[in-house]
């Protein structure tokens, strides 16, 4: 079955779950998907990924993260930029995620990086997706 948005499901794989208090989380792999896990994993939302090769095209392995009181890390994840309506913005545009507390994954001409380092950096992109 084909997929028309790959990024989303990786959100919503991930969301499920954690609601659903899984260790891990298998997903489809590509590129993006594992430097978006990498994102994840450097500003602490995730413990851990894996890509587990296997005769198609691989799988992520999100391994989730919970705090002392057994609560998903991650309290919400969205989409912005969708397959139908692509959101581009400049460096100066780039607006903190809750007031700072989250962030927001651009994929840029550096890479795909928070919008932290892309302020810092002074380049713009794509928003892929916001990570509170």
């Amino acid at each position: 079955m084909a997929l028309t948005d790959p990024i989303a499901d990786m959100l919503t794989r991930i969301r499920n779950a954690g609601k659903a208090k899984f260790s891990s989380a298998d997903i489809p792999a590509s590129k993006t998907k594992i430097e978006i896990a990498k994102v994840m994993k450097s500003e602490g939302f995730i413990r851990n990924y894996k890509f587990i090769q296997d005769k198609k095209q691989g799988i992520l392995r999100v391994y989730l993260k919970y705090g002392d009181d057994q609560s998903h890390v991650i309290m919400e994840m969205n989409r912005v930029s969708k397959p139908s309506k692509r959101v581009y913005v400049r460096a100066k545009d780039i607006k903190p995620v809750y007031n700072g507390m989250g962030i927001a994954i651009l994929t840029t001409s550096k890479g795909l990086i928070t919008d932290k380092l892309a302020r810092k950096e002074n380049v713009g992109g794509e928003i892929l997706c916001n990570i509170f």
